[in-house]
């Protein structure tokens, strides 16, 4: 008798919904869990060509906390097509504008680089405030160590 091994499919996804406080969460270890289970990496069914992971909402991204002297001193870079176009921000300068950006940013770049890394992006809802539009879904709160 030959034994084989299962290989998950996208379809066999039950997609439970998360709900994770940043509030005085440092962002690479948030950043990490949430990926994880977005990725579904805490699934036993886990397969890395499928899509099983979880959609997470985070709420207070406002209160998050970046170690040492990164608040000064790291930056993002985007570019606008011309040339001499590189604009640069702060990471203090972001949290105070676009919060929700720090999070997505650092979250997205521990997803694989392509089309599985994009869709399954999209299941990343992020907020600057307690509230979230996302109570129907019934989510369990996650707590990140």
């Amino acid at each position: 008798m030959k034994k084989y091994t299962y290989s998950a499919k996208d379809s066999d996804n039950q997609n439970k919904w998360w709900v994770v406080n940043a509030e005085g969460a440092i962002l690479g270890r948030l950043a990490s869990q949430v990926a994880a289970a977005l990725r579904g990496k805490n699934n036993p069914l886990y397969t890395p060509h499928a899509d099983l992971g979880d959609s997470v909402v985070v709420i207070n991204a406002e209160k998050i906390v970046l170690t040492g002297r990164k608040m000064d001193q790291k930056n993002y870079y985007r570019h606008s097509g011309y040339i001499g176009g590189l604009k640069t921000i702060t990471a203090k300068k972001l949290i105070e504008k676009r919060p929700e950006d720090v999070i997505r940013f650092a979250v997205k770049g521990m997803l694989p680089k392509n089309s599985l890394g994009r869709r399954i992006f999209k299941k990343l809802k992020v907020y600057a405030g307690d509230q979230h539009p996302h109570e129907a879904q019934q989510p369990e709160t996650m707590s990140i160590q």
